[in-house]
Order: C-alpha cells, then sequence, then structure tokens
C-alpha cells in the first residue's frame, strides 16, 4: 500500500465512512477506492482534491507521509487518548503496565472501573 492508499484509508476510517460513501461522493466506483488504498492505482491531483473536500481535510494529509500515529493508533478513541495524556506519559504509562501480571491487571481494572470513587481524583 501506497502512502496516498494508507492515507485516505486512515482518514476516511476515522470519519467513519466506508468506501461506497466516499465513492458516492466524489462520483467515482468503490472499486476505483479500492484500487487507491491498496495501491493499485494512484488518483490524479483532481481527485486528490475531491477527496480531501469529502472527508473535510487538507490535500496535505492525503499526501504526505503517514504519521507514528497513524501506523500505530489506527483506533479513533485510543488516539485521542493518546492526545490527551500525551505521548510521553503514554509511554510511561504503557512500560509500567507492561511489567504487570494478570492478576494485577485485573485489579487495576477492577479498581478503576468498579471502585473509582476510593480513587483520589488528581488537580
Amino acid at each position: 500500500m501506497n502512502t496516498i492508499g494508507q492515507n485516505i484509508r486512515f482518514q476516511r476510517e476515522q470519519k467513519g465512512m466506508s468506501q461506497e460513501e466516499l465513492a458516492l461522493k466524489i462520483r467515482v466506483g468503490t472499486s476505483t477506492i479500492q484500487k487507491y488504498e491498496s495501491g493499485q492505482s494512484l488518483p490524479d491531483t483532481q481527485t486528490i482534491l475531491k477527496i480531501s473536500t469529502a472527508l473535510d481535510i487538507p490535500a496535505a494529509e492525503l499526501t504526505s507521509r503517514p504519521t507514528v500515529r497513524q501506523l500505530v493508533f489506527p483506533d479513533a478513541e485510543l488516539t485521542q487518548l493518546v492526545n490527551e495524556i500525551g505521548v510521553e506519559r503514554t509511554k510511561r504509562l504503557l512500560q509500567k503496565i507492561k511489567g504487570y501480571s494478570d492478576d494485577q491487571f485485573l485489579t487495576i481494572m477492577n479498581t478503576l472501573f468498579y471502585e473509582k470513587d476510593l480513587l483520589i481524583e488528581e488537580g
């Protein structure tokens, strides 16, 4: 898959749009979108502008290299959470969690979800 194809797919999925919906919006067949996303075909400049308009993003978002966030966090909710707490805090949190046993992890999850009134809120 090429960079443009990766970006089209990522941005389309971020918007919760199907290939069929995007195809209808830019007036091409669904197979054309599939070819763009798989890297079998490259859209011309005019089509890139149509896609960016349909997805309500700058055209540069489709033509630039994918960011690490796009490749690592394809889930929109996870991406939002990482953006909220920051990359460095996320890294520290994941490194800490990685060292816990399954039982310790379950205890933490139970505390967060079922005993949250016992936690002291920050700030």
